[in-house]
Formats: structure tokens, sequence, C-alpha cells
């Protein structure tokens, strides 16, 4: 089993800057790709960004390129997403998921492991 634990939500002004973490455990070793995925009221769950934890390789959403960077401390077994020119749009929450492979990593049916979600409001 692998536990994914997310932080760093919370309310932040448009154009705003936030950074999510995501603490992984368990059999934490097993976890070849972490990715952020997010949904907004009403909408289906959208990939976000992913990194590979060997390599590091990052995979973005177009809608957040430029904006938003995943990054990985492999000596906290920590996946970070930095969010920086916040919109409203943003608005969802936030989950952090763990993929035992490396492909279709934009595809959340790829993602065994789940965390609870953390909430990211932005205000216009």
């Amino acid at each position: 089993q692998v536990q994914l634990a997310e932080s760093g939500g919370g309310l932040v002004q448009a154009g705003g800057s936030l950074r999510l973490s995501c603490a992984v455990s368990g059999r934490s070793f097993s976890t070849v790709v972490t990715g952020w995925f997010r949904q907004a009221p009403g909408k289906e769950r959208e990939f976000v960004a992913a990194i590979t934890w060997s390599a590091g390789l990052r995979y973005y959403a177009d809608s957040v390129k430029g904006r938003f960077t995943i990054s990985r401390d492999t000596t906290k077994n920590t996946v970070y997403l930095q969010k920086s020119t916040l919109e409203p749009e943003d608005t969802a929450v936030y989950y952090c998921a763990a993929s035992l492979y490396r492909d279709r990593v934009t595809d959340s049916q790829s993602y065994t492991y789940w965390g609870q979600g953390t909430q990211v409001t932005v205000s216009s």
C-alpha cells in the first residue's frame, strides 16, 4: 500500500501563488510516477502535472504550462506543485496520485493510489 497526503491548499487571490505538497509513504519505493489532478465543481477530474521519481521527467497539462511547476524531493518522499499566476479557473480540489507504471501519465485510470485532496480557491 502507498499512502499520499496533500497539504498547502487554501484561499488565494488571482495572480497569486501557492505551493502544494504531497507526502508519499508506505511502499513508496514501488511508485514510478506521482501526479496531480484537480476537480472543479460540476466538472470531471483532470490531469494537471506528473513527475517520474527516478529521472524527474515532468509532464504538464497545456492549461498550466508556464504557470505550474512540479518537483520532487526524493529524500523526503515528497512531490510539490508550485503554482503561480493563479486564475479563478484554477479553483478546484487538487489530488495527488501514485502510479506503478510509466505510461499514460495523464490518464487518471493509470493511478492506483490517491490522496484525500486539498481545496484551492482563487478569488477574482
